[in-house]
């Protein structure tokens, strides 16, 4: 992949494709490419005005996420191999998806953690996150091990959008090649 077949922005994978549930695999050589996409899914992300994007989103299965805490371009991170290391407490709160335009629903999650990871230099980070910030940290990791916030979602809000889930899966025209 060269500079010029990474477009600018990428078109985000929409449910039910089968690539949302599938695994990412480690990013062992950190290069142009893997930078070039990153900075790729950084521009999609705001450009879809979301908080999280995870490399699957985009049909590419790799272990790279995109977060901001507020949206805003100053407190993104691209996290590379991101891994948590610890979790505490708990918290519901609605959270939506940008493979599930339109769908929300209520998702526990921990309230604070600590995840380690590598930035687009190749330094190894190791930061603690709560709030928000943990709540993309975690939704983003999910997608890299295949898990969907759907699955997530309590009872009552997994049978309020039954039908939403249908009309998302009647509407899908195929899976889309996935990216090396």
């Amino acid at each position: 992949m060269s500079e010029s077949t990474v477009p600018q922005t990428l078109d985000i994978v929409r449910y039910p494709d089968p690539v949302l549930r599938r695994s990412a695999v480690p990013v062992t050589v950190l290069d142009d490419e893997i930078r070039q996409m990153a900075e790729a899914m950084v521009r999609t992300m705001h450009e879809s005005r979301g908080l999280g994007l995870s490399a699957n989103q985009v049909g590419w299965l790799k272990r790279v996420v995109v977060v901001s805490e507020t949206g805003a371009p100053e407190d993104t991170r691209v996290a590379v191999n991101p891994v948590v290391l610890s979790e505490e407490g708990a918290i519901a709160l609605e959270e939506g998806c940008l493979s599930f335009p339109g769908l929300y629903g209520l998702i526990t999650r921990p309230e604070r953690i600590r995840v380690r990871y590598q930035n687009l230099s190749g330094e190894t980070v190791e930061e603690a996150a709560e709030g928000m910030l943990a709540r993309c940290f975690l939704h983003e990791i999910d997608h890299l091990d295949g898990v969907l916030f759907i699955t997530k979602m309590t009872p009552a809000d997994r049978m309020r959008v039954k039908r939403f889930l249908r009309e998302l899966e009647e509407e899908y025209a195929g899976p889309r090649p996935v990216r090396p």
